[in-house]
This record gives C-alpha cells, sequence and structure tokens, in this order.
C-alpha cells in the first residue's frame, strides 16, 4: 500500500470561500477516484501547515490513476492559486527496492505531460517532497 499525503499553508490572502472549495474538492477525489481505497482530509494538527490530506492507494498502477484522474487535476487548478507552502511525501510497505524512484517518475511523467499544471506548481512559494518538479534526478 502506497499512503500519498500532501499538507499546505494558505497564502494570506486566500478567500475562505474558495478554500472551503478547494478542500471540498479534496475530499471530493477520495470518493471517486477508483484507486483511492481510504482517505482522510482535514486540519493539520500539530505544525505549521493548515490543511492535510491523505489517500491510500494499493500499487503504482493506481496511484497513477489517482495522479492523471480529472477530480485530482481539478483540485490543482482550484487549490494551488491558493496555496503558500506544499510538501508531499509517501509512506509505503512495498518491497521494491526502487519504489521512491518509480513514484518520482510518475510525477515527473505528469508534470511533462501537462505543462500547464508544471506551471500552476511553479507559482507555490515552496514545494518539496515526493511529487515536487525537479526534487528527483532520473
Amino acid at each position: 500500500m502506497i499512503y500519498h499525503t500532501v499538507r499546505m499553508t494558505l497564502r494570506p490572502d486566500a478567500p475562505a470561500d474558495k478554500v472551503e472549495e478547494a478542500v471540498e474538492s479534496l475530499r471530493n477525489q477520495g470518493r471517486v477516484i477508483p484507486s483511492v481505497t481510504s482517505f482522510v482530509v482535514g486540519r493539520d494538527v500539530g505544525g505549521e501547515f493548515a490543511w492535510g490530506a491523505t489517500y491510500v492507494i494499493e500499487d503504482l498502477d493506481g496511484y497513477w490513476e489517482y495522479l492523471k484522474h480529472p477530480a485530482h487535476r481539478h483540485t490543482d487548478e482550484i487549490g494551488l492559486p491558493l496555496v503558500d507552502t506544499f510538501v508531499s511525501f509517501d509512506v509505503t510497505d512495498h518491497k521494491d527496492p526502487e519504489i521512491a524512484e518509480k513514484i518520482a517518475a510518475l510525477h515527473k511523467r505528469r508534470y511533462e505531460e501537462d505543462p500547464a499544471l508544471a506551471k500552476l506548481v511553479s507559482g507555490l512559494a515552496s514545494y518539496t517532497g515526493s511529487s515536487a518538479p525537479g526534487t528527483h534526478a532520473y
């Protein structure tokens, strides 16, 4: 299993109604993306981040489905303009010693196939973690 987590802080000028719309879109991802077997979206407690989400996905094929699903892309479109700091990470019990590189390759492929998305994430003040562009050498 792969537990994909995102954490974020918001821009000071992010309108509350747009934030709620984006948070609801994060929840919708968990409801409608078939490869997501479980999820949680809510306030991030105990740190500098405001919101977080974790999606449980069985394998790399499901991870790719999650990344490419229109519900995920919709959340990126409406949510990323509200975000200041973004971090992502994955926890997995997968036995493949190259799982981190394979996950990074999926993210790299997604950005290559969607230049508009790559442009959206380039507008973030800070973006680190498993899905951040340019964080892994290939």
